[in-house]
């Protein structure tokens, strides 16, 4: 989320430094903390990552129109008459997302060289979005599949991740969420990573990036606009700040971080999602429903920074958490495939439908989890860990 590909959710590092650097006080930045061994799992936030793709699902399955009515041969809107408003909040999963991103981000940044985050960040980002790229594309070229595949060369400029900034068509519909996690992860190994991760270093980091996403938007500057990330911006920061929160609650400045990037977060959630009711739209969202859903966000990732839910350690939430980057991959194109065969093919009622898609979906995910990241995400982390003369 890392997006849904946020990395490993175990508990904070030990805070104790190791070495003391002469001339550095309290309010002076301590020398780079290295990370306790064995720190338990945050589970709980595993399981808040499945929760949120499975929203993101709910919105591509019944809470939107586009290439998904043709897999249903009518609109969402009349398969689910009852539940297609509710799905429609489902996109909010995507900034539920980036929150979970920034949490984990910045705790799996701290202490690490530059070297091991891009090692540990490049290994669990690509191994199943290449194996995504591969079997969507293969799928959309078979003549029996309605939806068209891109390009031969379009699909190889996707294997890069830089298929939205470079103008290609994209495989993944989802992708864009990626491109957005792909500049936080540069902003923050930049600033926090490279110079060594400190308290006071992830403060000032935080209250740069939002003043200067705010100057972004202000200057309407494309080139800002696209580092800064205006709209996402507060989504991250609010999550780097919770983890300020879970290394100690009583940090006002901690909170001041994820108050400010809250309140700033539903206006851009509210900005771009409502719209006035309008029978010829899809779905109407209320403001109101926009900022709860949001609210319900950040406090799941509080209440996991706080260790309200410490009590939810069981190991089947791994799976959950290991399953969900993949199924966030796949689900949207393969699922409009699966929904058009279940569904018209077969004749399966839309509710059937939609859970047999997303058991579809889950089981891909566990097969590209099982055969393709456990594989194939150690031996890059290695070569690109290792150091060389």
């Amino acid at each position: 989320m890392t997006a849904p590909a946020a990395g490993p959710t175990s508990a904070p590092p030990d805070t104790t430094p190791t070495t003391s650097t002469p001339g550095t006080g309290a309010d002076g930045v301590p020398p780079r903390i290295l990370p306790r061994a064995h720190a338990p799992r945050l589970r709980a936030l595993d399981g808040l990552r499945l929760v949120a793709a499975l929203m993101v699902a709910g919105y591509h399955y019944g809470g939107r129109d586009g290439e998904v009515t043709q897999a249903w041969g009518s609109s969402p809107q009349h398969q689910f008459p009852l539940l297609h408003s509710y799905f429609a909040y489902g996109c909010l999963g995507v900034q539920v997302f980036f929150v979970i991103s920034g949490f984990v981000i910045c705790m799996s940044g701290w202490g690490r060289t530059l070297r091991a985050f891009f090692a540990s960040r490049a290994s669990r980002l690509l191994p199943a979005y290449w194996a995504a790229i591969v079997i969507v594309t293969a799928v959309f070229a078979l003549p029996v599949v309605a939806y068209k595949a891109v390009s031969p060369s379009d699909a190889l400029v996707n294997l890069t991740m830089l298929q939205q900034p470079l103008g290609v068509d994209r495989v993944l519909g989802v992708c864009w969420t990626l491109w957005a996690e792909v500049r936080f992860y540069a902003l923050f190994a930049l600033c926090i990573v490279l110079p060594g991760a400190s308290r006071q270093r992830v403060i000032l980091f935080c209250a740069g990036w939002t003043l200067a996403a705010a100057i972004a938007q202000a200057a309407n500057e494309p080139l800002l606009n696209l580092v800064l990330m205006p709209e996402y911006a507060p989504f991250f920061i609010g999550g780097v700040g919770l983890y300020l929160v879970h290394r100690d609650r009583r940090d006002a400045y901690a909170w001041g971080i994820v108050g400010v990037s809250w309140l700033i977060g539903q206006h851009y959630a509210v900005q771009r999602l409502w719209h006035a009711p309008n029978p010829d739209f899809f779905s109407y969202r209320t403001s109101f429903g926009i900022v709860l859903v949001v609210t319900l966000g950040y406090v799941a990732v509080a209440a996991i920074a706080l260790g309200w839910l410490n009590w939810a350690n069981w190991r089947w939430l791994s799976v959950a958490g290991a399953l969900t980057y993949p199924f966030y991959l796949v689900h949207e194109h393969l699922g409009w495939v699966a929904i058009q065969a279940y569904h018209r093919t077969l004749h399966i009622p839309s509710y059937g439908t939609f859970l047999l898609t997303v058991a579809t979906m889950l089981l891909l995910a566990w097969l590209l989890n099982r055969y393709v990241e456990e594989w194939l995400t150690p031996k890059i982390r290695t070569a690109l860990s290792r150091v060389r003369s």
